[in-house]
């Protein structure tokens, strides 16, 4: 079952409580490797670790004298450590515990995500392989094109989604990363070796080189891909909000019991879950745009990034979150009517074969100019009414004596375009 969207799980990754409780990891790794380099004395770092903790209102109320969020937490911190505050934050700057902590918190957000790509994946699988088969008009430039099957429309979707797998993948590993090199990255009063400790507690990689931050090339990677993942699901939204249409109705979203349309039309159903996705996928391209934007700071930094930063990626995560289970739960749930793929499939009276034609004219001699001259006449004409494409080209004699009826007929079978299904369902593993 694909639960409704509750914020607590994304959510709770980017709470004030979350992000101190890892600034407050940092120090306290901080203060365990300078134990272990001889700056701290042991009984110190233990009565550090015991007596540690955090009250977010009395940090708050300190930022509110201090205006700066790293003085009224470490403020905060000191506050229950006494004499043994003074060991605190050695040789560190500010960026060092809050890019480090930062750091933690995209990679605990990545988990979540690639979490919800996989089960939104296993739903786009169910659903291509029950419908393998199931025929229905493709379309190009939004005009009926030849014949396709839906699951071969959500194999493309499930091949979109196992791409969007392995690029956040690897933008986990372009935002996994710490850095606790000092006030403009030259380790000036810290051992690289207390960089690495902390890195490899918190399951991160050391920057191989920083200035005062993490450079923001790697954050703007990461966003670029969330929203690149947002637009593929908008492409999914967007296929399920034509399909919807009255005009076409060959498939629509879930409408729940209790669930209105429209506070004036009481017949409405509309696709407001899917236009949600399209909504938010704006979004996310334009927290891209700023993640962008944060690249290029003042020499060894500034914090122009920072308030951005405090609203893109707590946003972008959340919303992409938010979007990939709004889908799975679409998917899941979603009307399909093959009954009306098929009367759609004959809308256009057998138009949807001319290629078909075409080909076989080309196959008997005639060459492509003069087979597409003699078909497209016939197809032109059928649009407009009267005879049916397949009975205008049978009654043509110059069709006639180079297509016998057996085979004008093969022309107009729907099972040449299901032979090679199997064969992509193979290559995009299904």
């Amino acid at each position: 079952m694909i639960p409704r969207y509750t914020p607590q799980r994304m959510g709770q990754v980017w709470a004030e409580e979350a992000r101190f409780q890892r600034m407050l990891e940092v120090e306290l790794l901080a203060c365990e490797a300078l134990c272990k380099l001889g700056r701290i004395p042991r009984p110190a770092f233990l009565r550090i670790r015991r007596r540690a903790r955090l009250d977010v209102a009395s940090i708050s109320r300190r930022e509110g004298r201090t205006k700066h969020d790293v003085v009224a937490f470490l403020g905060e911190l000191g506050s229950h450590l006494g004499k043994d505050a003074q060991y605190l934050h050695l040789g560190l700057t500010s960026s060092d515990a809050l890019d480090t902590a930062t750091a933690v918190q995209l990679k605990e957000s990545a988990d979540i995500l690639l979490e919800d790509l996989e089960k939104l994946r296993q739903v786009v699988r169910r659903q291509a392989l029950r419908y393998k088969n199931t025929l229905c008009i493709g379309r190009t430039h939004g005009v009926h094109a030849e014949p396709t099957t839906w699951g071969l429309k959500l194999a493309v979707s499930y091949a979109e989604l196992s791409r969007a797998l392995r690029i956040l993948r690897d933008a986990r590993g372009w935002v996994a990363v710490g850095k606790i090199s000092g006030a403009v990255g030259t380790y000036a009063h810290l051992s690289p070796a207390v960089e690495r400790h902390i890195c490899r507690k918190l399951g991160l990689k050391p920057a191989p080189i920083s200035t005062q931050v993490v450079p923001r090339d790697g954050y703007a990677v990461f966003l670029c891909q969330l929203a690149i993942i947002g637009s593929m699901l908008e492409r999914i939204a967007t296929e399920i909000r034509h399909l919807q249409r009255t005009e076409v109705l060959e498939a629509e979203e879930p409408f729940e019991e209790g669930q209105t349309g429209s506070s004036a039309m009481p017949h409405k159903r509309n696709p407001v879950s899917c236009e949600r996705v399209s909504g938010m996928s704006r979004l996310l391209r334009s927290y891209a745009m700023a993640s962008l934007e944060n690249i290029p700071l003042w020499h060894e930094r500034d914090i122009s990034h920072s308030s951005v930063e405090r609203v893109i990626l707590p946003d972008a995560t959340c919303l992409l979150d938010f979007m990939l289970l709004e889908m799975a739960r679409i998917l899941k749930g979603m009307k399909v009517y093959p009954d009306r793929m098929r009367t759609n499939l004959g809308l256009t009276r057998g138009l949807i074969f001319s290629e078909s034609v075409l080909l076989a004219l080309m196959g008997k001699g005639l060459t492509r100019e003069a087979a597409y001259g003699v078909v497209q006449r016939h197809a032109l004409a059928a649009w407009k009414g009267g005879a049916s494409f397949s009975d205008r080209l049978a009654l043509d004699s110059k069709i006639r004596r180079l297509l016998s009826l057996k085979e004008l007929e093969g022309c107009f079978d729907h099972r040449r375009h299901l032979k090679h299904v199997n064969t992509i369902f193979k290559r995009v593993g299904l």
